[in-house]
């Protein structure tokens, strides 16, 4: 069995780690690169970095914030938000990142995923989603974008069916129906996206408790679970949810 992921995920905003529910009532939490540093002293695997509102206000994304988390990080780092171009790509790897999530980008314009994977490889190139329900789309799950502002109208199993077509090397799927909730992963529509593609899938929103990290390997194919809150408020720690999924038959990074 292949070890599973933890990462946590810092959504910043104007130069600070926040947290909402639902991606609504964000407030400030915390300086991102003291976090950061405090995430890989725990052991993470991985750590993502979302400029929240990047997209929405037409900015670039947190450069200065990256180069000096990389300074003091030395765990793989994906950076997104106004990723818009394979120039963006270029901007954020050379400041210091591993990958790069483009979400909203690529569903305005798809070919940006095929075009960055053929200059920089498939393992930079993560497309995030934030997909919430939709009752009469043809899977049942509809994608957004700009953080869940705008239904892109595009049906979930035909956009992550086209987004592996394309060459992206994974993908970070949120779902806004449970994200800030605490109430656990979205195993539904997990479960729908992990059938429908081979490439790895990333479960975010809804992680609460130690079990619900548990649950998403247990019944997904998922390769990593990413959390916030859980992390930020310090209900537990990287080390708490490793040490509770070695406990319970679940392969771990130590």
């Amino acid at each position: 069995m292949l070890a599973k992921r933890i990462i946590p995920c810092l959504d910043v905003r104007d130069g600070k780690v926040v947290k909402g529910v639902n991606f609504e009532g964000v407030r400030d939490i915390a300086d991102p690169v003291e976090r950061a540093a405090e995430y890989n002293r725990q052991g993470a695997d991985e750590l993502v970095f979302y400029d929240i509102t990047a997209s929405h206000e037409g900015r670039g994304a947190i450069l200065d914030i990256v180069r000096k988390t990389a300074e003091k990080v030395f765990i793989p780092l994906c950076v997104g938000g106004g990723v818009n171009s394979p120039d963006d790509f270029r901007e954020i790897l050379l400041s210091g990142a591993d990958k790069v999530s483009v979400n909203s980008g690529a569903v305005k314009n798809p070919d940006l995923i095929n075009t960055a994977a053929d200059i920089f490889g498939s393992q930079c190139v993560v497309v995030g989603i934030d997909a919430k329900r939709n009752p009469n789309g043809k899977s049942g799950f509809t994608v957004t974008m700009h953080g869940g502002r705008i239904d892109a109208h595009i049906d979930l199993i035909e956009w992550v069916r086209d987004i592996e077509k394309r060459g992206a090397g994974e993908i970070c799927l949120n779902s806004i129906d449970t994200d800030g909730v605490k109430k656990g992963f979205d195993l539904e529509m997990l479960t729908s996206v992990c059938n429908n593609v081979r490439i790895p899938v990333i479960a975010s929103g809804g992680g609460g408790t130690l079990a619900h990290f548990a649950d998403v390997f247990e019944h997904t194919r998922v390769t990593a679970a990413l959390a916030a809150s859980v992390f930020h408020f310090g209900e537990f720690t990287v080390g708490d949810v490793k040490d509770y999924l070695s406990l319970n038959g679940v392969a771990v990074r130590k």
